[in-house]
């Protein structure tokens, strides 16, 4: 039983590896806005049907504010900024820049939870600095910074609040609990992209339609629940979150079969820096 929480981590970044092509893909037919409403309607009808046979409690009034800002902060503002992004960027190259987040997560516990970091956790997080900015380097054309990079940094940083707000939230509810109401309030933000999704549905055939179902099953609602899970049992955070490593190798294999995407030597040399980086944090 104590290696599970480790499993359902394991099993959310197989999920999450497979959306950056599977995202890419179903943009070809729909805008990032309508792909977010679609994708989490799907997500809160399953998360919330399943509360309803499970008769799982709300939240308590004094609690919603922490929900709201999950679901704000980690669900709106974070899918909002990784659909566009990857839009605009090849696959693998934002797995590499949103696998930067446990590093981002731990600069920001220093900071909001007061744990301490030395010389070698800094030293990391340099490295994976490093790393972004090659990244950033290959996206570069005619002078300008692809703006997908800079959209893929504030998700990784969203995801890490959301880290950080769900960890909170984990203390008193369960994983289902935090997971479906942080993403019903997500999903409520979503709504003001309604008309793009009404609009686009039409034109959009069944063979994307069902891979944006599959994101709002598996890498969405499924997925965030093993992830509140396994954050709510593991005895600290950087042992989940290190799990996130994973994610840019297996989504890079993934694209590869799937959209025949290949990636720029640098790009990938760069990606391999930022997880060295992040390796060298968790040692520290």
């Amino acid at each position: 039983m104590k290696h599970l929480p480790y499993a359902a981590a394991a099993a959310t970044v197989l999920l999450w590896s497979s959306s950056f092509p599977a995202v890419r893909y179903a943009m070809q037919y729909y805008s990032p806005e309508a792909l977010m409403i679609f994708r989490f309607l799907v997500a809160t009808a399953v998360l919330l049907a399943y509360c309803a046979i499970k008769k799982t409690p709300l939240p308590s009034t004094k609690d919603l504010p922490l929900f709201i800002a999950s679901g704000f902060v980690g669900l709106f503002l974070y899918m909002w900024a990784f659909n566009t992004g990857t839009a605009l960027v090849l696959s693998g190259i934002s797995s590499f820049i949103i696998a930067s987040a446990p590093a981002v997560t731990l600069v920001l516990s220093v900071f909001l939870l007061k744990e301490k970091a030395g010389a070698k956790l800094w030293s990391g997080v340099a490295v994976s600095f490093l790393g972004i900015v090659i990244i950033g380097i290959t996206q570069v054309s005619h002078m300008q910074l692809n703006i997908g990079v800079v959209l893929l940094l504030s998700a990784a940083v969203s995801t890490s609040f959301h880290n950080i707000i769900q960890r909170r939230i984990l203390r008193k509810y369960t994983a289902l609990q935090a997971t479906t109401y942080a993403v019903a309030f997500g999903t409520l933000f979503m709504c003001i992209f309604l008309p793009d999704l009404v609009r686009e549905f039409p034109a959009a055939p069944m063979r994307a339609n069902a891979i944006v179902v599959y994101l709002g099953v598996f890498p969405a609602a499924l997925a965030y629940f093993f992830w509140g899970y396994a954050l709510s049992k593991a005895r600290k955070t950087v042992y989940v979150t290190n799990f996130l490593y994973l994610t840019p190798f297996l989504a890079s294999v993934m694209a590869f079969f799937w959209l025949g995407e290949t990636m720029p030597l640098l790009a990938f040399v760069g990606g391999v820096i930022v997880v060295a980086g992040m390796v060298w944090c968790r040692r520290a």
